[in-house]
């Protein structure tokens, strides 16, 4: 009596096993959905923890103190996800990008960074390497991850402005930590660094300028500051149109001050529109999924912290990888059921949306960005 029951994700989000096909065909470092789009880009979350409480992916008031979060049995371990993205390699992955939660909580994260570096795409390059992280443990990790053979970091930041900054991420953590560790992921040479704003409404819009004006007139070129609009990513963030900040106007207020100019895309697929100050001070991205969907070129898969597949940042239904790893199934088994699942794959969530038909009264609840990262 008394007890504690720790729920596992397996009952929060619906999955299924993944079908094996029957017959097997060697990856030929192709393949494409309905839709055409290839696979390109795995997203891996290595922990569904985060020691930040920001209100738009893990408010305080649901992510407390009794909230349980996955045992360390049901997490991947390394060996099984540099098994996964050697697979899906296979397939034509040639970007992974290691998210969370906040992926530098854990443990021994560069002795992954080291397994993947390690791996090689199918014309024989290395993997290019990134991560995601909030910049709390940046300064103090950065060196290690670099040495490991992480090629690149994203550092998420809302605010310069430390009062502003420490309410959205509701732990108090101050701004100069952060920005220490963007300032040291610089010296060891993880970059370009990318600096992601999520821009909400009422909140932290007034923050845009001074953040542009700040890593232009510190880092130049060094680092590329993106502006995300706030995304109904999930079911605890309260989500509101109202809150939405269109890019279209981010680009108009910097542009008043710094004058800028578009700028093509750097990939296919790339989620940022880019572009360039006229002056030649750097470039600064913006990230519209809510009022210009980019699901047409979309090319990424996102594996869970404990081995579920999802299809699309919004999905509410994932393949549980897991099963298979651990169930005895070889490499040639679990490559033809991720090439028959990527086949089957006709995800556009965001375009749905806008046309008023993305719910689809299944009930199903959508994935959390802590639990798949962004």
């Amino acid at each position: 009596m008394g007890e504690k029951i720790i729920p596992l994700a397996d009952h929060r989000y619906a999955a299924s096993v993944p079908h094996i096909p029957e017959r097997l065909v060697a990856p030929t470092g192709h393949v494409a959905d309905r839709l055409g789009r290839p696979l390109r880009d795995l997203r891996i979350s290595v922990t569904d923890r985060c020691n930040f409480r920001c209100s738009y992916c893990m408010p305080k008031e649901v992510f407390d103190k009794q909230y349980a979060f996955l045992p360390h049995s049901s997490l991947l371990s390394f060996e099984e996800i540099t098994r996964v993205a050697r697979l899906f390699a296979a397939h034509g992955v040639h970007k992974l990008r290691l998210t969370g939660g906040e992926p530098l909580l854990r443990k021994d994260l560069e002795r992954l960074v080291a397994m993947l570096a390690a791996l090689r795409g199918t014309d024989g390059a290395p993997l290019d390497l990134t991560l995601t992280t909030n910049g709390s443990l940046l300064a103090r990790k950065a060196r290690t991850l670099k040495e490991a053979g992480l090629q690149r970091v994203t550092v998420s930041l809302d605010a310069l402005d430390d009062t502003i900054f420490r309410r959205m991420n509701d732990v108090d953590f101050p701004v100069a930590d952060v920005l220490e560790g963007i300032a040291e992921a610089q010296r060891v040479g993880l970059g370009p660094i990318k600096v992601n704003m999520v821009v909400k409404r009422g909140s932290n819009d007034h923050e845009i300028v001074p953040m542009a004006r700040f890593f232009r007139e510190n880092f130049g070129g060094a680092v590329v500051l993106r502006f995300i609009e706030y995304m109904d990513v999930g079911a605890t963030n309260g989500w509101r149109m109202d809150e939405v900040l269109p890019s279209a106007e981010v680009v108009q207020r910097i542009a008043a001050v710094f004058p800028l100019e578009a700028a093509e895309a750097s990939a296919p697929g790339e989620t940022a529109q880019r572009w360039r100050y006229r002056d030649g001070g750097g470039e600064i991205g913006v990230i519209s999924s809510v009022t210009q969907a980019f699901c047409r070129d979309c090319n990424r898969a996102r594996l869970s912290t404990e081995g579920k597949l999802f299809m699309c940042l919004f999905a509410s239904h994932g393949h549980d990888l897991r099963a298979l790893l651990r169930g005895g199934h070889d490499d040639a088994q679990i490559a033809g059921a991720v090439a028959a699942l990527w086949a089957g794959r006709d995800d556009r969530y965001s375009e749905l949306r806008g046309a008023m038909q993305a719910d689809s009264g299944s009930g199903e609840r959508r994935v959390e960005m802590h639990y798949i990262g962004g």
